[in-house]
């Protein structure tokens, strides 16, 4: 006969359970709406999508991730199993948890390209996207425990989780796990100040790491000077669009390995944030201006046109407003210790 006995941790209370599961309700609802939109109506689905909510999330994880990681609707949609008691709650094994993680990165290393050459365009496409991702995150919920295998495994979005959360401003509530079942260690969700290469338990885990934190930085550089194909006429427009972006992603890969070469192992985690501080800086440094009609390339990234009303000499202040902050926050500012969320109750299965 089996008993769970539960250890130490923190239990959520009734009003918190209720608060964070209309939150994720209200979450969930607002992505079905935008999905149905890229679906139906995609001019529409396309601004709310490419255009407000992701150019909200680096800095979303760079504050708060743990906030995302509990509202996101495909975090609730992969976790509907295990909530019904659906799961077979199978646990990964250290290497496939590494290759899973590894797959992810090389996921989101060939899916953001795409965007000049399809998504960014084509709203069915996107939604189509979405839904396959959808379906892969349920399908491995009904098959493995918690957030293990999609949420800290595959997901393309994991990865830069990391690199960008290894100082957030503090520990929420996990509205998620009900227990803590020790499906991954280091549990990226509860270790304090984890980032991409905090574990080095496979020669998969260190090679996403490295992929992530060398490489990030400079194919986001190469990802924004790259322009959206309207049409995509022949298969070398597919090829086109990974060219720059490559070239930076070796570049600054190249520039962290010598780097953390040359830096003691003590400060790695330092180098890390430096390199995560180069990654997201760049993507707001050539973001925050396509939104309002300073871009690269005409109207590619373009929430509205307020070159008429905002001086181009705003440019470059806001520019560097935002680089000093995210180097403050990642770089600069102490180490706080905190992890995205207080890890649940433990809870350990005694014969």
């Amino acid at each position: 006969m089996s008993q769970t006995v539960f250890k130490s941790g923190i239990d959520l209370s009734p009003e918190s359970k209720a608060i964070w599961k209309a939150a994720q309700a209200a979450v969930w609802l607002v992505g079905a709406v935008i999905l149905a939109c890229l679906l139906f109506f995609p001019p529409v689905g396309l601004i709310l999508f490419w255009n407000i909510l992701i150019p909200v999330a680096p800095a979303l994880f760079v504050l708060a991730v743990g906030v995302w990681r509990n509202v996101c609707p495909l975090a609730t949609t992969n976790l509907l199993p295990r909530h019904f008691g659906f799961s077979q709650k199978k646990k990964l094994s250290v290497t496939q948890l590494g290759k899973l993680n590894l797959i992810g990165v090389v996921a989101l290393f060939a899916l953001v390209p795409l965007r000049h050459a399809i998504f960014n365009n084509n709203g069915p496409a996107t939604g189509l996207l979405i839904i396959t991702m959808s379906m892969i995150g349920v399908a491995m919920g009904f098959v493995y425990e918690w957030k293990s295998a999609w949420c800290s495994g595959l997901c393309p979005i994991h990865p830069v989780e990391k690199l960008y959360g290894g100082n957030v401003l503090g520990s929420i509530p996990n509205a998620h796990c009900v227990e803590c079942q020790n499906c991954v260690v280091p549990c990226p969700d509860s270790t304090p100040n984890i980032h991409p290469i905090s574990s080095k338990k496979t020669f998969y885990h260190q090679i996403a790491g490295l992929m992530v934190v060398g490489g990030l930085p400079g194919f986001i550089w190469g990802w924004f000077h790259v322009p959206d194909e309207t049409t995509v006429a022949s298969l070398s427009n597919y090829f086109s669009v990974y060219e720059l972006p490559l070239i930076g992603f070796v570049v600054s890969s190249i520039i962290y390995i010598i780097s953390s070469m040359m830096v003691p192992q003590k400060y790695e985690q330092k180098l890390v944030s430096i390199f995560a501080a180069s990654g997201v800086s760049c993507y707001y440094w050539y973001r925050l201006p396509s939104l309002i009609g300073y871009g690269k390339f005409a109207d590619d990234g373009l929430l509205y046109n307020l070159s008429a009303v905002v001086p181009a000499w705003v440019i470059p202040i806001m520019n560097v407003a935002t680089t000093a902050f995210f180097f403050y926050f990642l770089v600069i500012r102490k180490s706080n210790n905190k992890s995205w969320v207080v890890r649940p109750p433990f809870a350990v299965k005694a014969a």
